[in-house]
């Protein structure tokens, strides 16, 4: 959650901090500030709201001088939006200024001791411990400092702070929340990712737990907690910056839908060697393979759908035992692990809090960790085993499209490899599913050529309250994806339902014109989902199903029907998917939603 910027050179700071918290508004928008320092004091500006409203504030930037400061975008987590609980906190004299990403877990302890001491609090937040303590420790080094109060607070946090006293530095440090440090030429950044700027230098270093950073304009140091330097390689950006702007789209999520093409291009592309799948550098060997006995697959929402379409085809591919775990839950149920356990974890950030305590958990107790993650250089990357990266580019909009469907393509790829290796299909299965794989990226194109048809039922139903998807076996999963995708950027209420279940009490929800959601796309379950919908219809429900192109039959029975093209049920996933994604994006811009920044939701989940 919660975007930092920092900068620190020859220029004018607040412009350069607001163009980054721009790029970042993503990660929370419930509030934002900067604190610049002006050769004499460091100035705090700050608004509840978006962050236009800070920046008509602050004239853009142009009415705080200084060439050193902070900023912060923040998502809400101990305290209301307000102006008081925005960041930057400050300490009572105002002297130092920090921003922060992340929940300090014993702030009440911490606090109780601070006021011990003589000090006021003014916000509900956690964060402004951190300004106090800093200020308590303060012994005329900043590292020091830093280092003292960070093995006081427990929890997670991405820090940056500035002091009075030390006009030409600034300190940031983190622990298991994103900070990237930006290397350029007489100036230096801070930001939480990468977007933030870009624009300013490709150079980037990525930072460790608990690496402390010292920036000045002309040079950039890290320590350990031993304050110990420590030398990093530079990591260069290799994707444009125009892949982080909306280049005419309305909003960036109908832009990331139509990217969906290239993405998954890109992701499947480079895994396909004469006829077989080639998984990077990733050793996963027959033996290796054979040698498991379970897969877990931890992840949480969107990435969990995916993870779930995963279950099936592995299972189906590779006859391998695999269980599903929503992240937040897999370390509270003292799941079985062993070393002949398998656990992919699948995030696009790479830094999803609950993710990556799942994979330390998983890693804690032996298992082998293989993540699929699109932040190439992110925390779950890092300290996987072995990593499989999307190539998505970066996503933007708080709702996950062009990710989900490169998450989908490579559970596809990590499926079809492992049920080669272990022989549990055919040489010649594999280069047939093979070929199919190769022309989804087309007949997601086609999907897209026709969306106004899509758009004009979303504009008949963005009134509705409440919308049922149903399915059955890989569209059941794809349903739960797209039940998510409406009610996360519309606000409609919307629950996605085994087609089978309906019966067992979920029938009873529905009414006369309740819209229901019917995929049909799996060949051997049409029959069955053609039963489902005359049940809705029995009970006076509207229904929009969608089915492979050439089973018209289906038309009978439904109000309205959206064809993909036909294809390989096994792979019908990622083609069923795209139609969802439009309508929740139609309704959403039809009821007048900020589609990209969705009320109350953030895009990286930072904070368990």
């Amino acid at each position: 959650m919660c975007g930092i910027v920092g900068y620190i050179g020859d220029q004018q700071a607040a412009p350069i901090l607001i163009e980054g918290l721009k790029k970042l508004e993503y990660r929370g928008y419930d509030s934002a500030g900067v604190a610049v320092y002006d050769n004499s004091q460091v100035n705090v500006v700050k608004a509840k709201g978006r962050l236009k409203i800070l920046e008509e504030k602050l004239s853009n930037g142009n009415n705080l001088f200084g060439t050193m400061g902070i900023g912060h975008t923040r998502w809400a987590t101990h305290g209301a939006p307000s102006d008081i609980n925005s960041h930057p906190h400050t300490s009572a004299s105002g002297s130092i200024a920090v921003v922060h990403n992340g929940i300090i877990e014993n702030y009440l302890k911490l606090k109780e001791f601070l006021i011990s001491k003589g000090y006021q609090f003014v916000s509900d937040t956690d964060t402004e411990v951190v300004a106090h303590l800093t200020d308590y420790y303060y012994n005329g080094d900043l590292i020091d400092t830093i280092i003292e109060v960070i093995n006081k607070v427990e929890g997670s946090y991405a820090l940056g702070i500035i002091c009075k006293d030390k006009p030409d530095e600034i300190v940031a440090v983190r622990k298991d929340s994103p900070l990237i440090v930006g290397l350029g030429e007489n100036e230096n950044f801070i930001a939480s990712d990468i977007p933030a700027i870009l624009e300013h230098t490709r150079n980037i270093y990525l930072l460790e737990d608990k690496e402390v950073v010292l920036l000045r304009k002309k040079d950039v140091k890290i320590f350990n907690l031993n304050k110990e330097e420590i030398k990093k390689e530079v990591f260069t950006v290799n994707w444009d910056v125009t892949a982080a702007e909306k280049s005419g789209y309305d909003h960036f999520m109908i832009k990331e839908i139509c990217e969906q093409p290239k993405v998954i291009r890109d992701t499947i592309n480079p895994r396909i060697e004469n006829g077989s799948i080639v998984l990077d550098n990733i050793e996963l060997t027959k033996e290796d393979i054979d040698d498991i006995s379970k897969i877990y697959v931890i992840a949480c929402g969107t990435a969990s759908h995916a993870g779930m379409v995963g279950k099936y085809l592995i299972e189906k591919l590779a006859r391998i035992p695999v269980e599903v775990v929503v992240a937040s839950e897999f370390r509270y149920g003292n799941p079985i692990i062993d070393e002949r356990t398998l656990v992919i974890v699948i995030s696009q950030s790479g830094e999803t809090a609950d993710t990556l305590a799942a994979l330390r958990e998983a890693k804690k107790r032996g298992a082998r960790v293989l993540s699929v993650v699109n932040v190439v250089g992110s925390s779950i990357a890092r300290e996987s085993n072995d990593v499989l990266y999307t190539w998505a580019g970066p996503e933007i909009a708080v709702a996950s499209t062009k990710a989900y469907s490169t998450q989908l393509t490579a559970m596809y790829l990590i499926a079809l490899y492992m049920a080669e290796k272990k022989g549990t299909i055919s040489k010649q299965e594999v280069e047939g599913i093979i070929e199919y794989l190769k022309q989804i990226p087309d007949k997601v194109a086609n999907i897209l050529e026709n969306k106004e048809r899509i758009q004009y039922f979303a504009s008949k139903h963005y009134m509705d309250k409440h919308v049922f998807f149903i399915g059955r076996g890989l569209d059941y999963f794809v349903a739960m994806e797209g039940s998510l995708k409406l009610k996360e950027i519309s606000y409609i209420h919307s629950e996605a339902y085994a087609a089978g279940e309906l019966k067992h009490g979920t029938i009873a929800l529905i009414e006369d014109g309740t819209l229901v959601v019917a995929l049909a796309t799996q060949e051997h379950l049409f029959d069955k989902m053609l039963s489902n919908i005359k049940e809705v219809k029995a009970r006076g429900g509207m229904v929009l199903a969608i089915a492979q192109e050439g089973n018209t039959e289906i038309e009978k029975e439904a109000d309205f029907v959206l064809y993909i093209p036909r294809v390989e049920p096994l792979l019908s996933s990622v083609l069923t998917i795209i139609p969802l994604q439009l309508f929740a994006y139609y309704v959403s811009v039809a009821k007048g939603c900020d589609v990209d920044k969705p009320r109350n939701l953030a895009k990286s989940v930072t904070v368990e």
